[in-house]
């Protein structure tokens, strides 16, 4: 049984589920292999390579929509309080990041 893309009106999306194309697409522009992606997600790896053809098969509409929802999310007015947090969040998880990659590149020098 193959997976199948709808849209119930919010996007193209996985069949039975919430996830849309590009909830995929913003894994897969970040270099996550299919299997990683369904993992995530648990679906199976059939339902994340069907929201990467339907990606692939209606590039141009898909990455204006896209495009268009990364600007939104840019621009939303979230409240001071709110904002604040996602600063912090976003600095947190900066750093996390620069110690994994330190520790991995560290290790390899060694």
């Amino acid at each position: 049984m193959s997976a199948k893309i709808i849209n119930r009106g919010r996007g193209p999306e996985i069949e039975g589920t919430r996830i849309t194309v590009y909830d995929v697409l913003d894994y897969a522009r970040q270099g996550w292999h299919r299997d990683r992606i369904a993992a995530l997600f648990r679906l199976s790896s059939r339902d994340i390579q069907a929201a990467l053809d339907y990606s692939n098969q209606h590039h141009d509409d898909v990455m204006t929509s896209y495009q268009r929802i990364c600007a939104r999310q840019k621009e939303y007015p979230y409240a001071p309080d709110v904002a604040a947090k996602i600063a912090a969040s976003r600095q947190q998880a900066q750093t996390r990041l620069a110690a994994i990659k330190s520790s991995r590149f560290g290790a390899q020098e060694e």
